[in-house]
């Protein structure tokens, strides 16, 4: 074991240059060894020096969250190299547009994977050692799709759909045993280069900022339990809901 591992740990799951960024920023701010994971393995190393040269603990782990043997290797890396999660943070997403018949039935499947089943995946391999300890935090990247989607998201409404189902099982059966599960509902477009080339005539007003959603994980993160959140609504103050 790494001598980092007497460090708090958060694993960001799904770290692209958004929100999953801006997360892996604020915890390792907040002392936490963070472990990110994603499939851009020069983006991760990148994002790992600026941290580590703002004086934090970064360990970047390459992986395809889709595949289960994948997310297995991931977990044995971050226990190696920082220790046990104390704070899993679940951000991977697949986002296509498509109505129901313009979209591909391995579309459908690989999206449910990415934003369903990789959440399913990870949280078998956080949650034992947040039993054990008695506590723990797991936050959920959710989305408008998830609560109200629309005509082009055959594929990803229903995979955030069942991730926030997830969510939910996971409150009810871990929070009474010390474990905080939560679902953030980012409803609207956050303020990152995918969005801009998406929709270029969204003004900064339009959108979230990665860093103060990333501080509203941070408050869920570490409330007290006799006043935990389990779905959290984020959204620009424009947004229409």
């Amino acid at each position: 074991m790494a001598t980092e591992a007497e460090s708090k740990v958060a694993a960001v799951i799904g770290v692209g240059p958004g929100l999953g960024a801006a997360l892996a920023r604020r915890f390792a701010a907040g002392g936490y060894a963070v472990a990110m994971v994603a499939r851009d393995a020069a983006k991760l190393d990148r994002l790992a020096a600026e941290i580590k040269a703002q004086g934090g603990k970064a360990l970047p782990v390459a992986a395809n969250v889709a595949e289960a043997g994948e997310i297995e290797r991931t977990f044995a890396e971050i226990r190696q190299g920082f220790g046990d999660p104390e704070i899993l943070i679940y951000n991977a997403a697949m986002r296509p547009f498509g109505r129901l018949m313009e979209t591909r039935p391995s579309t459908f499947e690989n999206t449910w994977r990415v934003n369903a089943f990789g959440a399913f995946l990870c949280a078998q391999q956080a949650v034992p050692a947040m039993l054990a300890a008695g506590r723990g935090a797991i936050l959920f990247t959710g989305a408008t799709a998830g609560e109200r989607p629309y005509p082009t998201s055959a594929a990803f409404g229903p995979a955030k759909f069942a991730m926030r189902g997830l969510a939910q099982v996971m409150a009810r059966d871990l929070g009474p045993q010390g474990v905080h599960v939560a679902y953030v509902n980012v409803d609207g477009a956050i303020d990152m280069p995918f969005i801009h080339e998406r929709f270029p005539d969204l003004k900064e007003e339009d959108m979230l900022r990665p860093a103060a959603i990333a501080d509203a994980y941070w408050y869920v993160a570490h409330q007290d339990r006799s006043c935990w959140t389990h779905v959290l609504d984020v959204r620009p103050f424009k947004e229409k809901f």
